[in-house]
């Protein structure tokens, strides 16, 4: 059934005291602007904090525009693509909002990625320009005669630290860095900045709303990467949602913005919501549980966002005994299921520690920028992710139809709103294939997820269509994975599955049958290893290959995933239950 909420008399979002619009209005302009008109309305306001550094909204949109004069003047131009590989860092922030300002589109990589994924991402977007930090130098410099690529600015942690803190950071990570040679091809970020001395024309670009801002990544179950093409109407209607969703937001509120800026969760609403409406980004730029705890006590933040395994580490950290967590508005879970378990232990866990919030679950993707459906701050109904954003519809249909199901029924989930992505960046057929328009006029986003609705509107997840693995919160496709491993001269096929894990949910495990005239030992799987992890990011390399004479096959040839799955279940089972027995 379709949750239209512009009919609804009183939506499921109303509140105790006063009702969210079911019609919103949106900013029409670039995310830059949206942005310059905060920092004109609250110069003086904190934007953000960064390790100990706090830099006002006029200090910010300063330094953005000075980063984008400088854009100009190396010869970005309007619809030119600008890949950023940072972590969540106030150098990060400047260039994502130059990019903009002068008309370009940034290409948002994590900064982790191994060599041959950042080579994808470069030629994939056709990047003329790169920005990362001096510790990715290297990965960068290996594969750049592969890739297009004109311009690399490198910048440092250290460069927007206090003095104090930067001394400390020199003597500790500083020095694990290595040296990048004084004749590298780069543009250090110290000159980088000088140049924008020299921009003397016109350094802003007539953007629209509906150009394309961003590009982000999700995997395919062909095994490949498509880039998301997302607008600044997306971003900016996403914020307004947010906000409309949580009423209790005031300007000044302080946001703990550890998801990573190439998530759409950490780009969309831990920073563009916060920066577009007056809010405070607290950065993290090396995420761990303990970094969360402590900033989030230490900094009195209002607003949280997670995923489930940083919760249940949150549950386990020691020295939280005492926290004060009362300064709480809003705590959020996503990028994957929220247990009922989890969430009873999590909300006990705030009410011992003073907040008077419970934890609340939201759902979304990529192709909607991020979460588009979120459990309101006063209604809680068991397993369910909530009720979607204002303008924004879900449906239940029969899987790969526009056939409705009634309330109760499962089937894939359909999204349609303002968030909903342009296209797949240079592939057409996918984008037909996901983006679909119907009889009522709206174009919706099909999910590959399964779900059911109540006659509330409140949607119960259900289980992912696509073959996916969440792993600490990233999603990791298994066909990606095997298509590198089948890339090996030692390996025949492969299948990669996940594993239950306690911390992570699940771990990623990869089934090899080797080619001919290679053995089973550990040489090989140390070789195998060392060949794929110069092309899978670390949080998605398998924790232990496993050789097989043979792996099992579906009735037309295909690897049965399923069989190894239930087979390393059963054999988990097996060994819980003989240490039970011990």
């Amino acid at each position: 059934m379709l949750v239209n909420q512009n009919v609804t008399a009183k939506a499921p979002w109303a509140g105790h005291t006063e009702d969210i619009p079911l019609h919103l209005d949106y900013f029409e302009g670039t995310m830059a602007e949206a942005v310059e008109n905060i920092a004109k309305e609250y110069p003086n306001y904190i934007a953000f904090d960064f390790m100990g550094k706090k830099t006002t909204y006029k200090e910010f949109f300063a330094s953005v525009e000075k980063c984008a004069k400088a854009l100009k003047t190396i010869g970005v131009r309007q619809g030119d693509k600008v890949t950023i590989a940072m972590p969540n860092c106030p150098q990060a922030l400047y260039m994502f909002y130059a990019v903009n300002l002068v008309g370009g589109i940034a290409n948002m990589i994590h900064p982790l990625s191994a060599e041959k994924e950042i080579e994808f991402y470069l030629n994939e977007s056709n990047s003329s320009t790169a920005v990362t930090l001096d510790q990715f130098y290297h990965k960068f410099e290996n594969i750049r005669a592969n890739t297009k690529v004109v311009n690399i600015i490198i910048a440092s942690i250290k460069d927007e630290l206090s003095k104090p803190i930067r001394a400390g950071y020199m003597l500790t990570e500083g020095r694990k860095i290595a040296k990048i040679p004084d004749d590298a091809p780069v543009i250090r970020w110290e000159d980088f900045i000088k140049i924008s001395g020299f921009c003397y024309g016109n350094y802003r670009a007539a953007g629209k709303a509906d150009d394309t801002a961003v590009i982000l990544y999700s995997g395919g179950t062909t095994g490949v990467s498509k880039g998301i093409e997302l607008t600044n109407f997306n971003f900016n209607a996403l914020a307004t949602q947010v906000l409309a969703a949580n009423p209790m937001f005031r300007v000044g509120d302080k946001m703990l913005a550890a998801m990573p800026l190439f998530h759409g969760f950490g780009l969309g609403v831990c920073v563009h919501t916060m920066l577009s409406k007056g809010g405070r980004c607290i950065l993290i730029p090396r995420f761990t549980p303990k970094s969360y705890a402590k900033q989030m006590v230490k900094q009195r933040c209002n607003f949280v966002a997670g995923v489930p395994t940083l919760y249940e580490a949150l549950l386990r950290l020691p020295g939280m005994e005492k926290a004060d967590l009362s300064c709480l508005k809003g705590v959020f879970a996503g990028g994957d299921s929220l247990s009922v378990e989890l969430k009873k232990k999590l909300d006990k866990w705030l009410y011992d520690h003073n907040a008077v919030i419970q934890v609340r679950e939201g759902y979304g993707t990529t192709e909607t920028v991020t979460a588009c459906c979120l459990t309101p701050p006063h209604m809680y109904k068991a397993g369910s992710i909530g009720v979607p954003f204002p303008d924004t519809y879900i449906k239940i249909v029969k899987p790969g139809t526009d056939e409705e199901l009634p309330y109760g029924e499962e089937g894939e989930i359909l999204l349609a709103g303002p968030s909903v992505m342009k296209c797949y960046m240079n592939h057409p057929d996918e984008t037909a294939n996901t983006l679909r328009a119907h009889a009522d006029g709206l174009t919706w986003v099909y999910t590959g997820d399964l779900g059911t609705m109540d006659e509330e509107g409140f949607v119960y997840f259900k289980g992912r269509a696509k073959r996916m693995i969440i792993t600490s919160g990233y999603n990791v496709y298994p066909a990606q994975l095997e298509n590198i491993l089948d890339g090996c001269d030692m390996v025949q096929m492969s299948c990669v599955i996940g594993v239950p894990d306690p911390y992570k949910i699940q771990k990623v495990k990869a089934f090899v049958k080797l080619a001919a005239g290679y053995a089973p030992t550990d040489e090989t799987k140390e070789e195998i290893f060392k060949y794929a992890r110069k092309q899978i990011a670390k949080y998605a390399m398998p924790y232990d290959i496993e050789f097989r004479e043979d792996l099992p096959k579906t009735l037309v040839g295909k690897v049965n995933f399923r069989v190894l799955e239930e087979e390393e279940m059963a054999r988990i089972k097996a060994a819980a239950e003989a240490e039970k027995a011990e």
